[in-house]
């Protein structure tokens, strides 16, 4: 008799390890803050900024969560400096088990723009499925689905268009996943693009991954390839870094402080670019982001 398969990763989670390893802790973007604070009550603020040192831009929003663990009731409402009004609803585990469902807005009084979405995930041994109404949109009804046995993944999404009674968009995945090492293959836009990740736990203190990109409608042509890697120096510190084919590397270095403030550095440099006359742009890009979490 087989053993209970676990549960895969969603469809968005496909290949999350590799694009977490060469997409996040990469802060070269300017300066981000971010305050986090919990009460007594189950309610989680957070407030987050950033600055584009490419356009001095400001970005902002305050975000509350309460969260009733004993009814699978959470409530999320934001609001952001462009004045965008963001809810959000989720129950989860409460119609049967496995099922998550939400019910996700946003508001922008001044333009009267206005979306609600609809979502529900549900997922058992072996088996991860989402779909999602998007109400003022098309209406456009999107699922996705993800079957795993055994290490091997295969998943498909596809987006429907209700008023016109067409699909809109399609694509498909396969995946391996061991403790170690994970592979996945994508065909995306409607089978145009094609991604394949992979990723390696070295060992207890390094990773390795990388990710090629083929758009078979690019007027460039070629493959994009990026890989990188990560180092933890120590409990409270890590260095990563990366390179893409266009020359671009890119450094980061975090480190936490104390207990519940971490900071992070980052910087991208373009090798083909060296001599120009401005260290840090615009070819060159550096930035830093402090976390602060009670």
């Amino acid at each position: 008799m087989s053993l209970p398969q676990p549960v895969p990763p969603s469809w968005k989670d496909l290949g999350k390890s590799s694009s977490d390893l060469l997409g996040k802790d990469y802060h070269f973007h300017g300066a981000a803050l971010e305050v986090k604070t919990q009460t007594p009550s189950n309610v989680a603020f957070k407030v987050a900024g950033s600055r584009d040192s490419k356009t001095d831009h400001i970005h902002a929003d305050i975000e509350a969560k309460w969260t009733n663990k004993a009814h699978g009731l959470t409530f999320t409402q934001a609001w952001t400096t462009s004045n965008v009004l963001r809810n959000q609803i989720e129950v989860e585990n409460q119609v049967a088990k496995g099922l998550k469902l939400d019910l996700a807005t946003t508001l922008s009084p001044e333009k009267g723009h206005k979306t609600a979405i609809i979502n529900s995930v549900y997922k058992q041994s072996g088996f991860h499925t989402r779909a999602s109404l998007d109400v003022f949109k098309g209406p456009t009804f999107t699922a996705d689905t993800v079957l795993g046995r055994d290490g091997f993944l295969i998943g498909a999404e596809a987006a429907y268009n209700v008023t016109e009674g067409n699909i809109t968009r399609y694509a498909a995945a396969l995946g391996y996943n061991a403790p170690e090492y994970a592979v996945t293959v994508h065909g995306l836009n409607n089978l145009k693009t094609f991604t394949a990740s992979y990723y390696h736990r070295v060992s207890r203190d390094v990773e390795a991954g990388a990710k090629a990109v083929y758009d078979s409608k690019s007027t460039h042509g070629g493959v994009a390839l990026e890989v990188g890697t990560k180092a933890q120096l120590d409990s409270s510190a890590f260095v990563k870094a990366k390179i893409n084919n266009s020359g671009v590397v890119a450094l980061g270095y975090t480190q936490t402080l104390r207990p519940g403030v971490k900071a992070s550095f980052g910087v991208a440099l373009d090798t083909q670019k060296l001599n120009d006359p401005s260290p840090v742009g615009p070819s060159h890009k550096v930035g830093v982001s402090f976390v602060f979490d009670s």
